[in-house]
């Protein structure tokens, strides 16, 4: 069984590392995706000896992060490619419990929950985020028969050969919501393997209108939404109960930007929220 570490990062000179130091012992097969960063990110990646790098011009999402990660597995031939983050909320000292998931499990799709272990339950979470997981994940599980504990976490195994079976192209924060409905459709196997809930960045942007917790709520949901249906007719009959035809809230966060010009720049808004959040292009 041949194994893909993936790590994106975006401006983690301060962890990078660190992180790197952790996970080498566990990791013979290592691949950084440097999303455009503008720290000194990039110059230590250029140090760190025995691993792969991509390199992103410009910031273009964790979303299109993962999916390179994914590409470079099919073309390299991986089996498996393991993502997690290099922020240290993600603890590297726990790859050997994902590579031995995978090399015993029938899954496509091991995911790591932070709120599956007891252990974590008095563990500090920013308030927001917190309620938006809890909401989502609850609304994947009963539209889509899944039974998920934590829909957000990116520590993940994925099964390269099931990947390949998915058409992704999500950018942005939003990836997971698409993740899920694409696996349902293509019933690919899911568990879940319990990990540390750890939270050291309680002031993390996500940048621009995605900042705002009811607007990062509301693009992940549409999102989902849109997702689910296009692939309608692969998923349980609930999957599409009270889903409005179209989308509109784009049109009223535009119309908070740029009042009187929402939509106008509303299409512009979905591609800002889709690359992370960044100053509405629109004129």
């Amino acid at each position: 069984m041949r194994t893909l570490v993936a790590i994106p990062v975006y401006n983690e000179a301060g962890h990078l590392r660190h992180v790197y130091d952790r996970v080498r012992p566990f990791a013979p097969n290592l691949l950084f995706i440097d999303d455009g960063s503008t720290d000194n990110t990039s110059a230590i990646l250029s140090t760190l000896p025995g691993v792969k790098i991509i390199r992103h011009r410009r910031n273009q999402g964790y979303g299109r992060s993962i999916r390179d990660a994914f590409r470079f597995a099919c073309a390299e031939k991986f089996d498996w490619v393991i993502t997690l983050d290099c922020d240290d909320q993600h603890e590297p000292e726990q790859l050997p419990e994902f590579l031995a998931a995978a090399a015993s499990n029938s899954a496509d799709i091991i995911s790591g929950s932070r709120y599956m272990s007891s252990v974590f339950a008095s563990t500090w979470v920013p308030p927001e985020r917190r309620r938006i997981n809890h909401i989502l994940t609850g609304e994947i599980n009963e539209r889509l028969g899944l039974n998920l504990t934590d829909s957000f976490c990116g520590y993940k195994a994925h099964r390269v050969a099931a990947m390949n079976r998915l058409r992704l192209s999500e950018s942005g924060y939003a990836f997971p919501m698409q993740l899920w409905v694409q696996a349902a459709a293509a019933k690919l196997s899911i568990t879940e393997l319990p990990t540390a809930l750890i939270y050291n960045d309680p002031k993390r942007s996500f940048g621009a209108v995605l900042d705002n917790p009811d607007t990062r709520l509301a693009h992940y949901r549409n999102i989902l939404y849109r997702e689910i249906r296009r692939v309608a007719n692969q998923l349980p009959a609930a999957a599409t109960d009270g889903i409005p035809a179209t989308p509109s809230y784009f049109t009223s966060i535009a119309a908070r930007i740029h009042p009187g010009k929402g939509p106008a720049c509303s299409t512009a808004i979905t591609n800002v929220c889709d690359n992370g959040g960044v100053t509405c292009p629109c004129p």
